[in-house]
C-alpha cells in the first residue's frame, strides 16, 4: 500500500492521543492504511520504558507520564512538532532500525533544505545540529506495527528541558529549528517533514484528515 493518511490533531493533551494510538494499533488489520498523526501537546514529560527516576531532576508543575515507548524521559510542549508513525512495518517489509533511519533521514533532509547541517548519532537516537539535539525519536512496535514517533523542537520555550536529563543524558543541550534559520512554525515544519518522510518510504498518495479516529477516541 502506497497511501498514507496524514491526521492533523492540532493542540491536544498527550494521554488521549497515546491511548488512541494504542487502540488503533491493537485493532488494525492487514487492510488498515498507514497513518501519521501531527500534534502539539501542552507541557508534559513522558518517561519511556527504560526511564530512570534520576533523570527527572525537577519536574515541578509539569506532569510526568510513564509510557510504553523506548528510551528515557523527554519533554513535549507548545511550539514543538510531534509526529506519530502508525505504520504496518511488517507489511512494508522493513525493520525498526530502517524505520528510525527513515525518520532521522527525513529530518536531516528537511533541515538541509534550509541550509542547516545536521546528523543522527548512533549512540543516542535523534537528530543533532552540532552537539545540540533538535529532534528526539522514540518508537514502540506491537503486532508488527509502529506507534509513537518524533518530537522536533521548532519555536518553543526550551527551559523545561533543564528540569530533566533529556533522553537520559546529563548536560545534553537542546536546540530548535527557529534558532538556525529553519522552520519557525509547527505547520511549516510538519508540511516539510511529512513530504520528506513520504519520499523516504515511497508513499505516493497522501490523504489529509483531522481529529482522532472516532472508533479509538
Amino acid at each position: 500500500m502506497h497511501k498514507l493518511v496524514i491526521r492533523q490533531l492540532h493542540d491536544m493533551p498527550y494521554e488521549p492521543v497515546w491511548r488512541s494510538m494504542q487502540a488503533f494499533t491493537d485493532a488494525r488489520d492487514e487492510h488498515a492504511l498507514d497513518e501519521l498523526w501531527i500534534v502539539e501537546h501542552p507541557p508534559v514529560f513522558t518517561q519511556g520504558q527504560a526511564g530512570k527516576a534520576e533523570h527527572l531532576l525537577a519536574p515541578g508543575d509539569i506532569p510526568v507520564v510513564p509510557v510504553d515507548r523506548g528510551g528515557q524521559v523527554t519533554y513535549h510542549g507548545p511550539g514543538q512538532l510531534v509526529v506519530y508513525f502508525l505504520l504496518d512495518i511488517r507489511r512494508r517489509k522493513i525493520g525498526v532500525r530502517e524505520l528510525v533511519t527513515a525518520i532521522e533521514s527525513s529530518i536531516v533532509d528537511v533541515l538541509k533544505s534550509y541550509g542547516i547541517e545536521s546528523a543522527p548519532r548512533a549512540d543516542a537516537p535523534g537528530v543533532y545540529i552540532g552537539e545540540e539535539k533538535v529532534c528526539s525519536v522514540g518508537l514502540r512496535i506491537r503486532r508488527g506495527c509502529s506507534f509513537h514517533g518524533l518530537a522536533m523542537n521548532v519555536n518553543m520555550d526550551l527551559s523545561p528541558f533543564l528540569r530533566i536529563n533529556p533522553c537520559g543524558y546529563a548536560g545534553m543541550v537542546m536546540t530548535q529549528t527557529s534558532a538556525h534559520g529553519g522552520p519557525t512554525s509547527v505547520k511549516e515544519a510538519a508540511d516539510k517533514v511529512v513530504a520528506a518522510f513520504a519520499q523516504q518510504l515511497n508513499y505516493t498518495e497522501l490523504d489529509a484528515t483531522t481529529g482522532l479516529p472516532e472508533a479509538y477516541v
